[in-house]
């Protein structure tokens, strides 16, 4: 089975960015992480600080056709707040959704308390750090449609 991984603005800078809040792996640690704990599936990583490419990553991978996955897990970073385009791209796609923030969102700064993704998203994740990731992995593995 194919699924991806998604991540927005900023989570380039894993590791080094806030290491208080956000960890200190790197996203290419994260990545082989991931890979490691699903030998079995193949995933594809895909990361954009860029909101437009986001939405085509999400329709490229969500809807029918050749490159369409299983499911997706999304940490959209700071748009997943603030983006009514990518919470409709969310909306548009065929394949479930889990969305995933790596802090707490709702013990931190009240714009971050609003996920517009999330009225769309199979389910959500957040404050379990990088933990969050497998497990909507696992999920999204294990899940019966």
């Amino acid at each position: 089975m194919l699924f991806a991984v998604i991540n927005g603005p900023n989570l380039n800078l894993l590791g080094s960015r806030q290491p208080e809040i956000y960890g200190v792996s790197s996203l290419d640690a994260l990545e082989s992480q991931l890979k490691n704990e699903v030998k079995e599936h193949q995933l594809i990583f895909k990361q954009s600080n860029l909101e437009g490419e986001l939405v085509e990553f999400l329709q490229q991978l969500g809807m029918p056709g050749e490159n369409q996955v299983q499911g997706i897990v999304l940490n959209a970073g700071g748009y997943s707040h603030t983006s009514v385009a990518i919470a409709d791209a969310v909306a548009a796609i065929q394949v479930p959704v889990v969305t995933v923030h790596i802090s707490n969102i709702y013990a931190r700064e009240p714009e971050r308390h609003k996920e517009l993704i999330a009225k769309y998203a199979a389910g959500g994740i957040y404050g379990l750090g990088i933990q969050g990731y497998s497990l909507a992995l696992q999920w999204l593995i294990n899940r019966r449609p």
